[in-house]
């Protein structure tokens, strides 16, 4: 007859061998770059933006707000690189300091507007009959506009800058991962687990946040990825119809907004904001489709 110790032992000893045949985080780093090379590419996009947003001080010596007449729209060369604008300021060092508010508004808006919808999502799924009901409804009325038309309906009730942006994009992005997580958490409050929490006594957040949000993970993970590539994009879109970010923030939306009269005689003024934009979306945008790759037990064991 085999103790109550002993039976302990044996699970824990389980435990530790499945923890031993576990591979390592950079054991599983290597597979995810060895088997999504597109995925790796977007990843080192997404760092060096990263790092060129921190290090941005040290990386230029001209400031990315002064005015410098006697260097209007120069051409690229030394010192200016890339160029200067209409203000003489260089451009490269406006787009250094221009990957910090992308990241800023991108990885806030993002981060935020998931996690409510992750919250939200699961909680509608959780409860179910009228409220899952009211809520749907609710969620189809705002995803029915497109995430511009609806930012911009944001920006011009609460006016521009930084902080109205970021709440502007936050909103849009609620109902679409709430959809998304929702599907997922349907499913889980099927599993008799979340039965037994309910007969346990547990309070309905304390199933939702620890027992169900924890299960919803993975989309939620790819929602989060995907967006901040669109916020990236919805913030350089609003500065460039003149309500998002303003002067004398560098932005590169608002690079490309003030270059439109002078595209024929400095095209450098525009041509590389727009390539930032999209080098970030696309870095973003690819680093998300390999992490939903590699996430989806589907899509792992083809």
């Amino acid at each position: 007859m085999v103790t109550i110790s002993e039976a302990r032992a044996a699970a824990e000893n389980h435990q530790l061998e499945e923890l031993a045949d576990r591979p390592s985080i950079f054991l599983q780093f290597g597979r995810f770059l060895r088997k999504q090379p597109l995925g790796s590419v977007g990843l080192l996009i997404v760092i060096l933006m990263v790092l060129t947003a921190v290090f941005a001080p040290y990386m230029s010596s001209f400031s990315p707000t002064a005015n410098s007449f006697e260097s209007m729209l120069q051409a690229p060369g030394i010192p200016y690189l890339l160029g200067t604008d209409e203000f003489g300021r260089d451009v490269l060092t406006r787009i250094m300091y221009g990957a910090r508010t992308a990241l800023t508004v991108g990885l806030v808006t993002a981060l935020i507007g998931t996690t409510l919808g992750l919250v939200l999502g699961v909680a509608s799924a959780y409860f179910g009959g009228k409220v899952d009901l009211i809520f749907q409804r609710i969620m189809d009325v705002f995803m029915a506009f497109p995430l511009i038309i609806l930012a911009l309906a944001v920006v011009s009730i609460f006016g521009t800058g930084v902080q109205n942006v970021i709440l502007a994009i936050i909103i849009p992005f609620i109902p679409r991962a709430a959809r998304v997580v929702r599907s997922s958490a349907l499913a889980i409050r099927e599993i008799p687990y979340i039965d037994a929490a309910r007969a346990n006594g547990f309070s309905n957040s304390r199933i939702i946040l620890r027992h169900m949000v924890p299960n919803v993970m993975a989309p939620y993970l790819i929602m989060l990825t995907a967006s901040v590539g669109q916020a990236i994009l919805l913030e350089a879109s609003l500065s460039f119809l003149g309500l998002g970010v303003q002067e004398p923030t560098p932005a590169w939306g608002l690079m490309l907004r003030n270059a439109q009269d002078y595209i024929e005689s400095a095209p450098w003024v525009a041509i590389w904001p727009g390539v930032a934009i999209t080098l970030a979306v696309f870095g973003f945008n690819i680093f998300g489709d390999a992490v939903r790759d590699a996430l989806d037990p589907r899509l792992r064991s083809q």
